[in-house]
């Protein structure tokens, strides 16, 4: 029987790949590697053999879609940040049968969803930043599902949670479940950016403000509050892909049920008027 052995919310700021260049930004985003890194270091331990990320930079507009092709290879360019992220090589294998499970669990729910194996489609970079950082610490398998959802309710992904829990118990694997993407996520104004020093700080106060309740919220437990206005939360502080991705790990981990104390492994900072963070979810 497998298990989802550890959860987490996790950053993939274009940043941490412009950490490790020469240049203005070299080194500022040291510690969300590091937090990336021990995380892949805590599945590890846990013995994790596949990674199930909920990426929030995976668009889509109609049902639910899984990338579960065999194996993940090429060279990738953002195309909403050309000049953050170009010519990054990767080379991962996945986890198909587990994917495909996924997706017949989430339809058999009410979700429809997709499993797609094809060489064509992409990863996009909510779960290629992550993985640059964790396949140095922990070699794992990768399933990606599409969490920047534009017509999809949160009752769905809560299903698409479920469902993911319910494919994981029924295989051999076991799973770090992670939700890729920010806290609040207003991008600064375009005009506004660079008067503002923009790759470091955040865009509004009372963002800042709610994103550090419910860093509090959850190190405390209260999941149960919290669910009760990731609604509004992700609505009014702009959550990256309507928090899609959160929605989806609550599913897995229990909903309203889960009372786990969320451990804060990289401490929470702006990014282009965003705020980011990497939390550990125990399981």
């Amino acid at each position: 029987m497998g298990e989802i052995v550890l959860a987490a919310k996790m950053t993939h700021v274009p940043t941490m790949l412009m950490s490790e260049q020469e240049g203005p930004i070299k080194g500022k985003r040291q510690a969300a590697i590091d937090g990336h890194r021990e995380i892949a270091r805590r599945a590890k331990a846990l013995g994790a053999d596949t990674v199930v990320i909920c990426d929030t930079h995976w668009v889509i507009n109609a049902g639910f879609h899984i990338n579960a092709n065999s194996r993940f290879e090429g060279v990738f360019t953002s195309n909403e940040f050309p000049q953050f992220i170009q010519d990054l090589p990767y080379g991962y294998d996945g986890n198909p049968e587990l994917g495909d499970a996924i997706a017949k669990a989430a339809s058999d729910m009410g979700a429809f969803t997709l499993s797609h194996h094809l060489d064509s489609l992409e990863l996009e970079y909510g779960t290629l930043v992550p993985m640059r950082f964790m396949s140095r610490e922990h070699d794992m398998k990768v399933v990606s599902i599409a969490a920047w959802c534009t017509v999809h309710g949160h009752d769905e992904s809560r299903i698409v949670g479920e469902a993911i829990r319910t494919a994981v118990e029924a295989s051999d694997n076991k799973v770090l479940l992670v939700a890729s993407g920010s806290l609040s996520h207003k991008i600064w104004a375009n005009k506004d950016y660079a008067a503002n020093n923009g790759t470091f700080t955040i865009s509004s106060e009372f963002n800042r403000q709610m994103d550090l309740h419910v860093l509090d919220m959850w190190q405390r437990g209260d999941h149960a509050t919290f669910l009760k206005m990731l609604g509004d939360y992700a609505q009014f502080c702009c959550g990256e892909g309507a928090m899609h991705d959160t929605a989806m790990l609550y599913g897995a981990l229990g909903w309203d049920q889960y009372d786990g104390k969320c451990e804060v492994v990289t401490d929470y900072f702006p990014s282009s008027g965003t705020g980011q963070t990497n939390v550990i979810f125990p399981v």
